[in-house]
């Protein structure tokens, strides 16, 4: 058996497998039996006829097909296994039959996309700064009065008491372009906060001071920024009708308040806030500076070109992650896309630029991880899995999958890729921990 490879470009190359005829007559003889098995020939029991009977009832070429098939299944995964630390592959093989005749040697290629080469730039010594996490007073205020505001008592008002900043009011939207009505521009039993702008710029002010029942018409400009493209900069007419008012009375800023969040006093409650937001702050901070870095560090790598079955499976990740993000927060990603006015196909489109990076990303860190000798040793792996195991106790089947083969091998890719970025934080932030001071 030969092979032979062939660098195509787009980070694929071809290897042409061939079998001489000698090679490849069992596979004839077994793709004989195997179709005289399936086939009632008159005198013959199944898998008994003689080659020369089988081909004249189903054509030679029938018998070569299923024996190149046979041929493929057999020594693909041999083939492979010889070239797999030479080439690189990622994903499936692509196989087609190039050769197929009587009494002539049998040859298929098989087409591969296969890891680019990386040539690394500077990645250590970076002298990268970083800011410093900390908590400003006002942010804590507008934490404690959004907690204020969650537990807030409502008490409708009287029919004549005209709307003040800070109430709620339930009301009935009409929007129209000049007099043409807004597709979707009907809201009806909409509960809005006074003061807040959550609707548009504006249109608080036009119904503080209006009472219930009231029936009133304005119009406001949309902005020029405004997610709705087909409002954004437009004069928009209203037609609002006040249903009902609520008073809001927010509880006392005191030790009581506080206690409701199982904690002793006020300055308890403060000082938990902090230290939570501090925390958060930290963690966006780090993805922030492990986002540069890795940014920097591929503006001095040069990488090949990149396999179009990463950058298409990275595309899907994204849009999947989107996609659950979207779900958590108890929306709809067909409301999603409706609302962006685009299809899937469209968004992902959007996402190639994004999932080229993380690819790239991605593989300067194995490349990284392979030079500087990083890995998730097994006993590492064994704790993670641990840990795991204890966290979905109860969990039939994250447990069962926790303890499959393929898990262990992405959970080392996972710890491995953690570590090396710990080092690339090391070695180019200098004394990050110290920086981001409570």
């Amino acid at each position: 058996m030969q092979v032979n490879k062939k660098d195509l470009e787009k980070s694929q190359v071809e290897l042409t497998v061939e079998l001489s005829a000698e090679e490849f007559a069992p596979f004839i003889e077994n793709g004989a039996k195997k179709l005289s098995e399936k086939i009632k020939i008159e005198g013959f029991r199944p898998g008994k006829a003689p080659l020369e009977v089988l081909k004249a009832k189903i054509g030679e070429m029938s018998i070569l097909e299923e024996a190149a098939q046979l041929a493929v299944n057999k020594t693909l995964d041999d083939v492979l296994a010889e070239r797999i630390n030479e080439i690189k592959a990622v994903g499936q093989p692509n196989v087609n039959i190039s050769k197929l005749a009587p009494n002539n040697p049998f040859e298929y290629k098989v087409t591969l996309s296969v890891l680019p080469e990386i040539e690394l730039g500077k990645y250590k010594d970076l002298g990268l700064k970083t800011e410093e996490a900390k908590v400003e007073e006002k942010e804590l205020d507008k934490i404690l009065n959004d907690l204020r505001e969650m537990r807030a008592k409502e008490v409708l008002a009287e029919k004549d008491k005209a709307i003040e900043k800070g109430d709620k009011v339930v009301v009935d939207i009409k929007l129209f372009d000049g007099k043409v009505p807004l597709e979707e521009g009907v809201h009806n039993d909409l509960a809005l906060l006074t003061g807040k702008n959550y609707f548009v710029p504006g249109f608080d002010e036009k119904i503080i001071g209006a009472k219930n029942e009231a029936e009133l018409k304005f119009q406001l400009p949309y902005p020029e920024d405004h997610h709705q493209k087909n409002l954004a900069g437009k004069m928009i007419n209203f037609e609002v009708k006040i249903k009902s008012v609520f008073k809001r009375e927010l509880p006392e800023l005191n030790d009581d308040f506080a206690k409701d969040f199982r904690v002793k006093d006020l300055e308890a409650l403060k000082k938990d806030l902090q230290e939570n937001v501090l925390q958060e702050k930290k963690r966006e901070l780090d993805l922030k500076n492990e986002s540069e870095m890795i940014s920097k560090i591929l503006e001095g790598a040069k990488i090949g070109d990149l396999p179009e079955i990463l950058i298409e499976s990275e595309s899907r990740n994204i849009m999947s992650e989107l996609e659950q993000s979207v779900l958590r927060q108890g929306g709809k990603f067909e409301d999603y896309l409706n609302h962006l006015k685009k299809t899937r196909d469209e968004l992902k489109l959007e996402m190639i630029p994004n999932a080229i990076k993380r690819v790239k990303s991605s593989l300067l860190i194995r490349e990284i991880a392979v030079l500087e000798k990083i890995d998730a040793s097994d006993k590492e792996i064994e704790e993670k899995i641990s840990e795991l195991k204890e966290q979905y106790k109860g969990n039939e089947e994250v447990q069962k999958m926790i303890q499959e083969h393929h898990y262990k091998h992405y959970l080392k890719n996972i710890l491995t890729n953690e570590k090396v970025l710990a080092k690339l934080k090391e070695w180019n932030y200098a004394s990050t921990g110290a920086k981001q001071k409570s």
